[in-house]
């Protein structure tokens, strides 16, 4: 091939391999002998690295160890490259194990990475931490989990909950209910990826503790449809088992109505009392196998194997189900709850979630209802040839029990040729089970071409089914029996030679579909016997001649022409005894023993053939034979006395024996169930229902009602999915669930009260415990009784304004005084039982004495021209946009000649246009877009500023991060000074007054992730102590002091708003213990709740332990606030 470029077909293959190879990582799989890896990883270039740790995952993959590698690629662990960390974190996921000790050392590192800024690298960490598994490192693995299931990020969360199972697989027990709360924390999570992932763990984890469920069932229910779809399987099974266990069975399913009704008669026939007999059970409409149903349904709850064991006669101990473990489908918010938010998932992507679902409606949903489930199967049925054994497995189930379900879908279950044998086997056993009078003719016709399968064994499987179709519907027994003759007569079935194991078989099913169907009417299938009799010497299969020698023997005295034909058929079969297979000889004897019992006519020709037999047999090679001809030897009747009387070797009385003879060979036969034990008996779903035994994991549902239920309020949030449901069962038409969680973040902290200030309200009545040496100014301290400590943590308060006599209740006085004799627990600390009861103060117009810290823009010496620019934070709050702060700037003139044209302005900006164009435009813009907000508003600007003159501006600035400063020019006579503006976060708040209820209420909402708390010390109010002169009242004064100090110190760094202080009532008064203040703010871009609670440790003349709380959902805000807080409580306030 183009031999002028001299190029063959070799090269040009491998040129072309080459080209597809290009911008691909095939290279890596080339050389498994690299030796330039190890420089690579010690390289200070990132990329090289990368291209060392995938030839290290390429060797991996190819199963070369890589291990020697290991202390090399963990020192690349502390990379700051993303993907050198995810490289080296999926190596050592592969190695930790098989080096401990090495992998021991990155611990400090996963530790560090967890609080990186990164979400990916905080949930990598997180991962191999995880997957690690040593013993040594799971209770940092437990700490590393629960920090991680605060994480504000979704994917960190997700991962936290993946990573449960592998901590509990470590078999910690010691952690069992730590791991079971981060669970119920997961749970509650409004992302639903988490909550997949949650339900996951829960399954493995703790799948017994269902009251966890209970606390999150209804928001589970309603966030279902949004769970990705393997979390939806295992949510699923979640709440059926909830269901079941908290309200127990639905009384109107199909799946149980007969144990509603059975449980009353369980005492007089027993639980079991119909299983032993086979009888028509069906329902008036001739739709539901209830004897079947009734089976099925018990094995879901008890499991099969302690069904059948139940069921055995070694032990019948009853399972009965009570009126009360049965709720109405109907009127139970829970059950149609459960249906409604299930009912879309029928037509979900997945087919494991369909099936999960169907499986649902299946066991909860009324009879009515479970129709819903035909066409999501059977569209399932034809879009995915995957799952089509699965789904057939579950269908199959359902036909049984209830034929009349996919009945009129008859035409779905017919078979492809391409469709493999068991996919055909099941769709052959569902076709027969719901065939009727209006489609058995379709049907028929199908099994005709059918017959003619290559498959021979598929052909067999048809014959069976043909069979089954027969017994099911009596008036086609007779069309049934004619082609089986038919098929049973043809030439190259009935052969002497020429046939193998297969057509052994279509013989064999067709002989068994006969007798079947002549079992249940035989006076009219005399003929059959006959022509099946006559046969007997062109059938050579063993197993179908046993069959027709069976039906010689069980109806010989059947009509009048079998009779007369036994006395030559009987010497047919002695005469070719020894040629026989083993089953054939076996039932030879036991045909002729009947025959002999039942005998009225030539009685010496039939204990001739059976002596004869008998001293055959006695001389067979196989045992079997011999010894079932002793048995029938020793077993005399009427009719075989004499040959049993002439051995004299009977142990027991002839009467005894006769009795047994009867037994044994009499023709009374006994129904059985024609469906073995090995029956699908497991859940709709389950692997356990494809492999017909209890897989690893399987669990039964749980007993009805076994979980006790408490009185609990309903979540909020869910009337409108009960409104929803509450009409599920009157349509066929499935809405699709809302999604919770997006407005989950607003409603859960949107005030469900009205929120006013309380403390202007109450002031007029209080003036007289203000002091005398006050007496113009306002009230400084307002006292009401809030009764116990541990009532006010859970928002029981009682508010309004009190006298002394008021506050000074029975509780309060006994602990002021110390008279706490009834004590019930001695073990508790005397300065713990003297704090029991607080006042809630509140102080009078502290607003008015805040003074806002002041801050240095520009200093005289820097300036230049003796301008010296000071500003301060405002409260004020911007009517212009929400992302602007409002800041004092004061200018002042300290030089001894007038400045000029002095303005401050972005250092980006354009200054030649005018301020108020400017501003005007800026309004506008504000107005129509958050996103056009300005640096920072123009401020007007000062034409001229006489010496020792100040002048004073409210500019308005939108800071880009809370920690960042501000780049500005100032400008003043010509001169451009560059300046600073440093933010602070305090101010990034605003005020947001409400009451304490409302404030604890909150502040309730807002616990474990987004709750941070720190310690600092707090000295600034010793030197207001240190001026008081020591008279009477100076020990009420100690706690006014520290409330004023700690309020103003706070609102002068903050802009926040005062709630509530909560002051002791203690027999210690210089003890400040138990000192409690709320503060509440919102922050000013997003209007998300900021609370602020400080309380107070130690005693009133040393320096205060402060323990500061802040709640906020924006958990980087909230710790930085706190930071900011415990910063500036320390700094020493200057007077």
């Amino acid at each position: 091939m183009f031999p002028q470029f001299g190029a063959t077909a070799d090269t040009l293959s491998k040129a072309s391999t080459m080209v597809f190879r290009i911008g691909t990582d095939a290279h890596l799989y080339d050389d498994p002998d690299d030796v330039s890896i190890a420089p690579l990883l010690d390289s200070k270039f990132d990329s090289e690295k990368c291209e060392a740790l995938k030839r290290l995952l390429a060797l991996i993959a190819q199963g070369i160890d890589v291990s020697n590698y290991f202390p090399q690629v963990v020192k690349n662990v502390a990379s700051q490259s993303l993907e050198v960390k995810k490289l080296v974190y999926l190596y050592l996921l592969h190695y930790a194990e098989k080096r401990p000790n090495e992998a021991l050392l990155s611990i400090n590192y996963f530790q560090k990475d967890l609080g990186d800024p990164n979400p990916l690298v905080r949930a990598w960490a997180l991962r191999t931490m995880a997957g690690i598994r040593l013993h040594v490192i799971a209770p940092l693995v437990l700490v590393a989990v629960g920090k991680c299931a605060r994480d504000p990020s979704v994917y960190v969360r997700k991962c936290a909950a993946n990573a449960l199972p592998k901590l509990h697989d470590l078999r910690q027990e010691e952690h069992a209910l730590a791991i079971e709360e981060i669970v119920g924390k997961l749970l509650n999570d409004h992302s639903p990826a988490v909550v997949g992932a949650a339900a996951a763990a829960f399954a493995s984890v703790c799948p017994y503790n269902l009251s966890l469920i209970r606390r999150n069932y209804r928001k589970l229910c309603e966030i279902l449809p949004d769970v990705e779809e393997w979390g939806q399987i295992a949510l699923i099974g979640i709440l059926l088992r909830y269901v079941i266990a908290s309200h127990g069975l639905v009384k109107e399913s199909i799946m149980f109505s007969l144990q509603c009704t059975g449980s009353s008669h369980s005492v007089k026939d027993g639980p079991d009392a119909d299983f032993g007999q086979v009888k028509e059970s069906t329902d008036m409409d001739g739709t539901c196998d209830y004897e079947f149903v009734n089976m099925v349904s018990r094995c879901y709850i008890e499991g099969p194997d302690e069904y059948l064991s139940r069921s055995s006669y070694a032990n019948r101990e009853s399972f009965e189900l009570t009126g009360e473990q049965f709720t109405s489908g109907k009127s139970n918010d829970d059950v149609k709850i459960l249906l409604y938010s299930t009912s879309p998932l029928l037509w979900s992507n997945n087919s494991a979630v369909v099936l999960a679902a169907a499986g649902v409606h299946w066991v909860m949903a009324p009879k009515e209802d479970v129709k819903r489930i035909i066409k999501p199967l059977l569209f399932l049925l034809r879009s995915s040839n995957a799952s089509k054994y699965v789904v057939l497995c579950n269908i199959q189930v359902f036909a049984k029990a209830m034929p009349s379900l996919f009945a009129p879908y008859y035409e779905d279950f017919f078979i492809c040729s391409s469709e493999s044998y068991q996919v055909k086997a099941l769709k052959l056993e569902i076709l027969s089970s719901f065939a009727t009078d209006s489609s058995i003719s379709s049907i028929f016709k199908e099994f005709q071409d059918y017959i003619r399968d290559p498959d021979r064994r598929f052909a067999a499987d048809t014959i069976a089914a043909i069979g089954l179709c027969a017994q099911r519907l009596p008036k086609m027994a007779h069309i049934c029996v004619d082609g089986l003759l038919a098929l049973s007569r043809e030439e190259f079935v009935t052969k002497d030679f020429g046939f193998g194991d297969q057509e052994a078989g279509i013989l064999t099913h067709a002989i068994l579909s006969i007798k079947s169907i002549i079992k249940q009417d035989p006076p009219s299938h005399e003929k059959v016997i006959i022509q099946l009799v006559r046969s007997l010497d062109s059938v050579k299969v063993p197993a179908a001649r046993a069959m027709i020698i069976w039906m010689v023997g069980e109806y010989s005295s059947l009509g009048e022409i079998i009779p007369r034909m036994l006395n030559t058929v009987l010497k047919y079969l002695a005469w070719c005894f020894t040629s026989e297979a083993l089953e054939t000889k076996l039932q030879i004897l036991n045909t002729v023993c009947k025959v002999l019992v039942g005998a009225t006519e030539d009685l010496l020709t039939f204990k001739k053939i059976f002596s004869y037999l008998v001293e055959l047999a006695e001389c067979d090679l196989n045992y079997d034979v011999r010894d079932r001809a002793r048995f029938l030897k020793k077993l005399p009747s009427s009719n075989l006395v004499s040959i049993g009387q002439e051995e004299g070797t009977n142990d027991l009385p002839e009467k005894d024996l006769h009795v047994v003879a009867e037994c044994i060979l009499g023709r009374e036969t006994r129904k059985v169930k024609t469906e073995s034990f090995s029956y699908r008996f497991y859940l709709p779903g389950s692997l356990s229902q494809i492999v017909l035994h209890a897989a690893p994991g399987y669990e039964p549902l749980p007993k009805p009602c076994s979980l006790l239920l408490d009185d609990l309020n309903v979540p909020e949030g869910t009337s409108e999915i009960k409104k929803r449901a509450a009409d599920y069962s009157g349509t066929d038409d499935y809405g699709t669930s809302s999604d919770p969680s997006d407005n989950e973040s607003a409603s859960d902290y949107d005030s469900q009260h009205s929120v006013a200030e309380s403390s202007g309200s109450a002031r007029g009545d209080d003036s007289e415990f203000t002091s005398e040496g006050n007496d113009n100014a306002d009230p400084l301290i307002q006292i009401s009784d809030i009764g116990n400590a541990s009532e006010n943590q859970n928002g029981v308060s009682q508010s309004g304004p009190a006298n002394l006599g008021e506050l000074m209740s029975d509780r309060a006085l006994e602990s002021w005084l110390g008279e706490h004799s009834g004590s019930s627990n001695p073990g508790i600390s005397e300065q713990s039982q003297v704090r029991i009861s607080s006042a809630r103060i509140s102080l009078g117009d502290v607003g008015k004495r805040v003074k806002p810290k002041c801050y240095s823009l520009l200093d005289p010496a820097t300036s230049g021209n003796g301008l010296k620019v000071d500003y301060s934070f405002s409260s004020e709050i911007s009517s212009m946009s929400h992302l602007l702060v409002c800041i004092e700037v004061f200018f002042k003139n300290c030089s001894s000649e007038t400045i000029s044209e002095i303005t401050l302005v972005d250092e980006d900006s354009n200054r030649a246009l005018d301020a108020a164009d400017k501003a005007a435009d800026v309004n506008q813009s504000c107005l129509a877009s958050s996103d056009n907000v300005p640096t920072l508003v123009p401020m007007e600007s000062i034409a001229s500023l006489e010496p020792d003159q100040t002048a004073r501006r409210i500019v308005q600035v939108r800071f880009h991060h809370h920690l960042l400063p501000l780049k500005l020019a100032l400008y003043c006579d010509g001169k451009k000074l560059p300046v600073k503006l440093r933010p602070d976060i305090g101010y990034f708040v605003k005020p947001l007054p409400m009451d304490v209820e409302v404030f604890i209420d909150k502040e309730s909402r807002l616990p474990g992730m987004f709750e941070y708390t720190r310690s600092c010390a707090f000295t600034d109010h010793i030197e207001e102590l240190n001026k008081e002169n020591g008279d009477s009242l100076f020990v009420k004064d100690k706690f006014l002091a520290i409330c004023e100090s700690l309020a103003l110190k706070i609102l002068s760094n903050a802009n926040l708003c005062l709630v509530s202080i909560d002051m002791p009532v203690a027999a210690n008064l210089d003890d400040a213990s138990g000192l409690r203040l709320r503060f509440s703010s919102a922050i000013l871009s997003s209007s998300i709740p900021c609370l602020i609670t400080i309380t107070v440790e130690g005693k009133c003349s040393d320096p205060l332990n402060l323990s500061i709380k802040v709640n906020c959902e924006e958990t980087v805000f909230g710790l930085n606030l706190l930071n900011r807080i415990a910063n500036f409580l320390v700094e020493p306030t200057l007077s």
